[in-house]
């Protein structure tokens, strides 16, 4: 990772980061108790009411101010 983070809040920190790696794991809860019913592998197709996850892989939380943003702000600011 040769990647130059800035952070889009602080502005200052360049240096101090967490890197968050999400992790989706599609399930299927009781309404009333909110235990684990099903789980879904990712081979599995969980049906048509449920959406598969969609979001970003990995966020980045800067460790001075706290703040969590998607990999690409951080970037951005990066490059100035």
């Amino acid at each position: 990772m040769s990647t130059r983070y800035c952070c889009p809040n602080c502005k200052t920190n360049r240096s101090r980061f967490n890197i968050v790696e999400q992790v989706a794991h599609a399930v299927r809860l009781d309404p009333q108790t909110g235990e684990v019913i099903e789980r879904f592998e990712s081979t599995d197709n969980p049906g048509p009411l449920h959406t598969v996850y969609n979001g970003p892989a990995r966020r980045i939380q800067c460790a001075v101010c706290g703040l969590v943003e998607d990999e690409m702000t951080f970037m951005k600011f990066g490059e100035k």
